[in-house]
């Protein structure tokens, strides 16, 4: 994959997780980078990453999934981009 479109993906699927992340928050209760992390089982750091436009990520299919799973979405949501220029802004 080229680096550019390395790049996009990962600003994709970091921009859903911010959204699906604080989605939760609305509906379920609060869902902050640090409980997110460990109800995945992964880093603090490695969600923040995800989440941050200046931080190019990369991340595993199996780590997608424990994120999804944590979040109560399929991983396919992870990488839609339908409405990408919207999950970009703060919910």
């Amino acid at each position: 994959m080229e680096n550019k479109e390395s790049y996009e993906l990962f600003k994709i699927i970091g921009a859903n997780v911010k959204y699906y992340r604080k989605l939760y928050n609305l509906q379920k209760g609060k869902m902050t980078q640090e409980n997110l992390a460990e109800l995945a089982d992964v880093s603090t750091a490695l969600i923040g990453n995800l989440e941050s436009e200046k931080i190019n990520q990369g991340i595993s299919v199996f780590t997608l999934w424990k994120i999804s799973k944590a979040l109560n979405i399929s991983v396919d949501k992870l990488f839609d981009e339908s409405n990408f220029d919207n999950r970009s802004l703060s919910i």
